[in-house]
């Protein structure tokens, strides 16, 4: 199926599921995004898009998703509240994801009634089903439905779509909050995830680099980058820079990962 005939088929999917409403969970990543713009192409205002800024998601990620909903011109809405206020995710167990995600769904759900809206939908897609993904059993579970995935649409046909219609984030590399950076076990609070995120802008500004994860194992920043772009690493005065840097704010040891950046890499430590 191309690009063209998915998108028609998430256009019919909000004709048939939504009762002429839709409430669209809407991150700053090009799944969300593409949903955001199937369901305003299929039920103009009718279709509403919430932003939640949980104090987990770097900065970026929310600037991207409200830039994103004006291009799409849905109405937006951004709640905010703080994860970090969830024991269960605090303490950062293997279901640190599904914890997160309760919550996002009692918000959408609430947010839902306001507006009498009964379908709440998300950007899961067809590819999300081959990681450990417990926060998509969470979102299900509080009936939150997610059309990417019923209708089969995985990550390469949703960046068509996005570039077709010109999303400025059809080409965003995936992210994730900044919460999956520390490993399991160690309780995350809210120096450890500004200092991730100061770590991780460092990086990308010195190095020009896409995608970065700077995995926080206590005294030591683990940077991954995707191995293609391992050249652009390899200049000793960025590099100099880099480590002075992160060690500035609380890291001793400053490492490259030289198995490069794999997504969901700390649940296999």
């Amino acid at each position: 199926m191309n690009h063209e005939s998915s998108f028609l088929e998430m256009k019919a999917w909000f004709d048939k599921n939504t009762e002429g409403n839709v409430l669209v969970a809407l991150s700053g990543g090009v799944d969300s995004a593409v949903v955001a713009l199937a369901a305003k192409h299929a039920l103009q205002d009718k279709a509403v898009a919430m932003t939640a800024n949980y104090q987990t998601l770097a900065e970026s990620e929310m600037i991207t998703a409200i830039n994103v909903a004006k291009e799409i011109g849905i109405r937006h809405k951004v709640i905010q509240y703080n994860e970090l206020d969830e024991p269960n995710f605090r303490k950062n167990d293997r279901l640190r994801c599904y914890y997160c995600r309760k919550s996002l769904s009692q918000y959408l759900i609430s947010y839902a009634k306001e507006l009498g809206i009964s379908c709440i939908v998300d950007g899961t897609n067809a590819d999300d089903v081959f990681d450990f993904r417990p926060g998509i059993k969470a979102l299900h579970e509080s009936g939150i439905k997610s059309p990417l995935l019923e209708k089969k649409i995985g990550k390469s046909v949703i960046r068509q779509i996005a570039k077709h219609y010109k999303l400025s984030n059809y080409n965003k590399p995936s992210n994730s909050c900044l919460a999956s950076r520390i490993p399991h076990g160690i309780t995350i609070t809210q120096q450890k995830l500004k200092k991730i995120e100061y770590a991780e802008k460092i990086i990308k500004d010195l190095f020009k680099v896409e995608q970065v994860r700077v995995r926080d194992h206590n005294d030591i920043a683990r940077i991954e980058i995707d191995i293609k772009e391992f050249p652009k690493m390899f200049d000793l005065k960025k590099l100099n820079s880099a480590d002075c840097l992160l060690k500035k704010v609380g890291f001793r040891y400053v490492s490259l990962d030289l198995g490069g950046y794999k997504s969901g890499k700390l649940v296999v430590l």
